[in-house]
């Protein structure tokens, strides 16, 4: 019987009021039972930068700098950090730290990620790489002082380590261990390999949690560290189990077999606040849901038009397609209100956005009179793609943009996928016209720019996402000056211009930014987060 039946015949079985309190009984205080939406890819914490990996990692490893559930940079592993110049930066490591397995957290460790990080050669993320080819030099000086030099100011740092969790050194061969990249930085013997973290063999970190056992479409099971330096989790066992569809995993947590599910429908809202026993949060998130065309290539894999080229290339077929969408609508409608549609890359009012950007307005008799002064006024063929188990409704979202291109003469095929055949795909840049979705991890409008807008840039990590293979050298000229200004004020206005820039073209074209909802038993609190990350450390017993 699939989880989907069985969660169905236990709704029917039982009465919403009847199937409360089991939820209570299940369980108790020392393990906490999640329901996830989307199932992390790995358990190394370095080979995909996707929000379900982050969070899912976060409980296992630490970074050097900290988020808040308001994206507020807090300390971690480092207990301070300041620009000493321009281009160095000192961070002072927190001390008495200790590994899961009892080793205690030195610099060493620090330096070992920041190679290995280089070194992954299965990681299908550049974000990672893209940080540490920043650096100039990592130097230790006192035994608790890390000196970073960059190649030029990097404002961001600290914002950016916020995502580079650290390693013990241990779980691979070495020799002295210092910032050398071309000599491995003395390792000597074989990087750990994503089987190696998915074993659990290499899952030795500082967080809160140790792995227990992860079974790709079953469920990850953890096991609280007793020697964790923080503030212990209020939960002994955690388990987070798998639910692709909201449906039944709404089902799951009413019969009591979860304590906390992430992304419920948002239209079953009303019903979870009707249902004693329950409660839900719903938090503003920064993820903001967008389509990327293929702007470089011609002809393009997914595109078919009459005169055998790539109308994507074109501007006036980008902006095309975007008045011919209905955001309003997809918020309303396939959303549920969950929604706000999206005229920016980053929520209106973040550091960087413009104040009064111009809205992407829904006229679809624009979008046909652009589509023809293009040359295609009976259109063209495109594929849709997109994930169907990676964002709120990202299947539904994906029938409906291609509905409403449709409209306008663009014949669309929607062909959508699981993530985990997604994103490799997309990264060997298969696809014509490919749904993303990105949280902005620094808070800033530079985020989104870095690696979905800029021309590629393996030397200083730019563009490492750009699979559309935009290229534009006057907005780069702008963004890399933004990216190396430290003066807020002067580094907003450049980020403004880029941010114009990028809207006038559309590279990617954006849709709305999603809400994040999270609902759970009675004697819990939950503590939504901006970033979407579900954490069992987030939830505690009521008081």
């Amino acid at each position: 019987m699939s989880a989907k039946t069985f969660y169905r015949s236990i709704l029917t079985a039982c009465t919403l009021a009847a199937c409360a309190p089991a939820a209570l009984a299940q369980g108790g205080p020392a393990t906490l039972k999640i329901g996830l939406s989307s199932e992390p890819t790995s358990m190394d914490p370095h080979y995909h930068q996707a929000t379900p990996n982050d969070a899912m990692t976060s409980h296992l490893f630490e970074t050097l700098v900290g988020q808040d559930a308001a994206m507020n940079l807090i300390p971690r592993l480092a207990t301070a950090w300041k620009p000493v110049d321009d281009t160095t930066w000192e961070f002072t490591l927190r001390e008495g730290v200790k590994f899961s397995n009892g080793q205690p957290f030195t610099a060493q460790d620090v330096l070992f990620t920041f190679c290995r990080v280089v070194n992954n050669e299965q990681s299908i993320s550049s974000s990672y790489p893209s940080i540490i080819q920043k650096f100039a030099d990592v130097q230790v000086r006192d035994g608790n002082t890390l000196v970073i030099k960059t190649r030029q100011p990097y404002p961001l740092l600290p914002n950016d380590l916020t995502r580079m969790a650290m390693l013990w050194n241990g779980i691979a061969e070495h020799g002295p261990i210092g910032f050398d990249l071309k000599n491995k930085c003395g390792v000597t013997g074989a990087w750990p390999t994503v089987a190696d973290f998915n074993s659990g063999r290499s899952v030795i970190g500082t967080g809160p949690y140790t792995l227990k056992s992860y079974v790709k479409g079953t469920g990850i099971e953890l096991a609280r560290n007793d020697a964790y330096w923080g503030d212990k989790p209020a939960w002994a066992n955690v388990k987070l189990v798998p639910v692709p569809a909201a449906g039944p995993r709404l089902t799951g947590l009413l019969a009591g077999d979860f304590d906390l599910i992430e992304n419920p429908a948002a239209r079953d809202v009303k019903r979870i606040s009707e249902t004693p026993g329950f409660g839900h949060v719903t938090t503003p998130s920064v993820r903001v849901v967008y389509f990327q065309p293929d702007v470089a290539r011609s002809p393009s894999p997914g595109v078919k038009a009459a005169d055998g080229k790539n109308p994507l290339r074109d501007v006036r077929v980008r902006r095309a397609i975007s008045l011919a969408i209905d955001r309003k609508t997809i918020a309303d409608r396939i959303m549920d209100g969950a929604a706000t549609p999206a005229n920016q890359f980053l929520p209106d009012g973040m550091f960087g956005t413009l104040p009064h950007p111009p809205e992407l307005k829904y006229d679809p008799a624009a979008a046909r009179k652009l589509l023809a002064e293009a040359g295609y006024p009976d259109g063209f063929e495109l594929t849709v793609s997109s994930t169907n188990d990676r964002y709120i409704n990202d299947a539904q979202i994906s029938q409906a943009v291609a509905q409403y291109l449709s409209r306008v003469g663009i014949k669309t095929t929607v062909d959508t996928m699981t993530r985990s055949v997604y994103f490799p795909k997309r990264a060997k840049r298969e696809f014509s016209f490919a749904m993303g979705g990105w949280s902005s991890e620094t808070g800033e409008a530079s985020s989104f720019l870095q690696y979905w807008v800029s021309a590629f840039d393996k030397e200083h990590g730019l563009g490492t996402s750009n699979y559309g293979g935009y290229d534009n050298p006057e907005f780069d000229r702008v963004f890399k000056r933004a990216l190396v200004t430290v003066d807020p004020a002067a580094r907003e206005k450049l980020l403004q211009e880029s941010l114009a820039l990028a809207l006038a073209d559309l590279p990617s074209i954006p849709l709305h930014f999603e809400s994040s909802i999270w609902a759970f038993r009675k004697g819990l609190t939950y503590e939504g987060r901006a970033d979407q990350y579900t954490l069992a450390m987030s939830a505690k017993p009521a008081k």
